[in-house]
């Protein structure tokens, strides 16, 4: 009997095939979006030095007054708070890493939100 794969174990796979491609530099990082439950997560990220250059979330102490923390609103906050993150370090251009999710509503929203603040992708 087939058993019908899982929606995180096919988002995983999405993800596999598409980090074939594309590698943040150190030129060019890469901008990671991940979405759990209840919080949405960003980062910047220099594969080759394998190390996070810069990170926002909806854990951080700023966004304990948002009601829902996965929502677009909540996306387009921490997209803006990525990109002006970003900007301090001097990084203006990264290569955007939707891990597997489609680009569509939360995903969508932040990157719109921090290709507003100047960010380039």
């Amino acid at each position: 009997m087939f058993k019908k794969p899982s929606s995180t174990s096919l988002r995983q796979s999405k993800h596999k095939r598409v980090r074939k491609k594309v590698s943040g530099t150190t030129e060019v990082p890469r901008l990671c979006v991940y979405k759990s439950l209840n919080h949405i997560y960003a980062q910047i990220i220099d594969d080759e030095k394998s190390e996070t250059l810069v990170a926002a979330s909806t854990l951080e102490k700023d966004f304990a007054e948002l009601e829902s923390k996965t929502n677009k609103e909540a996306a387009k906050i921490i997209g803006s708070r990525i990109a002006e993150k970003a900007k301090e370090k001097g990084i203006m251009q990264v290569v955007f890493d939707r891990n597997g999710y489609k680009y569509h509503g939360c995903v969508a929203s932040l990157a719109d939100a921090a290709r507003e603040k100047g960010l380039q992708f």
